[in-house]
C-alpha cells in the first residue's frame, strides 16, 4: 500500500515538481494549493501518513496549518518547507510539533530520505513494544508515552530520539553521533533541532528525578534511564 501524503504548496509550478517526484518514488500525493482546503478533512476520515507543509501560504500560514492538523491529530508527523534563513522560523515549527523542515528550494532525492527517515520508527534491540522507563511505559506502536499523572503523544521523531537515547543509557552520547545516525545531517540549524527534542523528552520525564539527560558541554549528552 502506498504511503499517503498531504501536500501544502501555494506555488503551481514548485507544487507540481514535487507532486510528481513524489509519485515517481511511489507515494500517493494529495496536493492542496489552498491551504483552506486541508481543514474540512481534519474532522473526517483523514487518509495521510504525513503532511509536507509550506511556511509561506495564504490565508493560512503553514504553521497556523500544522496547529490545526496537530490539535485533531496529535501524532501526525509533519515536515515543513520554507524559504526562509531566520532562526526563529524553523525552531518555531519544531516547537509546534513538526518532526523536520528543509529549505527551498529542495533537492528532491533529500526530501523523499527526509521523509522516509520521518515514517521509519527506530525500535531498539528487542521485540516488546511496551518499554518500562522508571515509572513511565513507552508505547512503540502508538507513540504514547504513559505515566500515572498522565500520557504524552511523542512525535516520531521524539520517539527516535529517546530509543536511540535508551540504546545508549548510562554511556555518553556526543551530539554528532544523534545527528549522523537521526537526522544523517550535522549543522547549525541541526543541532538546534536537536536542543528542541532534548528540551521536550526532559519536560516529559519531568516528574521522575531518577530520569537524567545531562548536557555535556562541548561533548554531547549523558543519560541515566532507570529501566527495571
Amino acid at each position: 500500500m502506498k504511503t499517503k501524503i498531504l501536500l501544502a504548496e501555494d506555488d503551481p509550478d514548485f507544487g507540481m515538481i514535487l507532486k510528481q517526484y513524489l509519485e515517481l518514488e511511489n507515494f500517493e500525493v494529495s496536493w492542496f494549493q489552498n491551504p483552506e482546503d486541508v481543514a474540512p478533512l481534519l474532522h473526517n476520515d483523514f487518509p495521510f501518513q504525513i503532511g509536507i507543509l509550506d511556511v509561506m501560504m495564504p490565508n493560512i500560514d503553514g504553521f497556523s496549518l500544522a496547529k490545526m492538523i496537530i490539535k485533531e491529530k496529535s501524532n501526525f508527523p509533519l515536515l515543513f518547507l520554507t524559504a526562509k534563513n531566520q532562526k526563529i522560523d524553523r525552531l518555531t515549527g519544531l516547537k509546534i510539533g513538526a518532526d523536520d523542515y528543509i529549505p527551498k528550494p529542495c533537492d528532491p532525492e533529500e526530501l523523499v530520505l527526509r521523509i522516509k527517515n520521518i515514517l521509519k520508527r527506530t525500535l531498539p534491540a528487542t521485540t516488546e513494544n511496551q518499554i518500562k522507563i522508571g515509572a513511565f511505559s513507552l508505547d512503540t506502536t502508538k507513540l504514547l508515552l504513559s505515566h500515572p499523572n498522565g500520557n504524552n503523544r511523542l512525535t516520531i521523531r521524539e520517539q527516535e530520539l529517546l530509543l536511540y537515547l535508551l540504546k545508549h543509557n548510562r554511556t555518553i552520547i556526543t551530539r554528532d553521533n544523534i545527528l549522523d545516525n537521526l537526522w544523517e545531517t550535522n549543522d547549525y540549524f541541526t543541532g538546534r533541532s536537536l536542543d528542541v527534542f532534548i528540551s521536550r523528552l526532559r519536560k516529559y520525564f519531568n516528574s521522575d528525578p531518577e530520569i537524567k539527560i545531562q548536557s555535556l558541554r562541548g561533548i554531547g549528552f549523558e543519560v541515566d534511564f532507570p529501566t527495571n
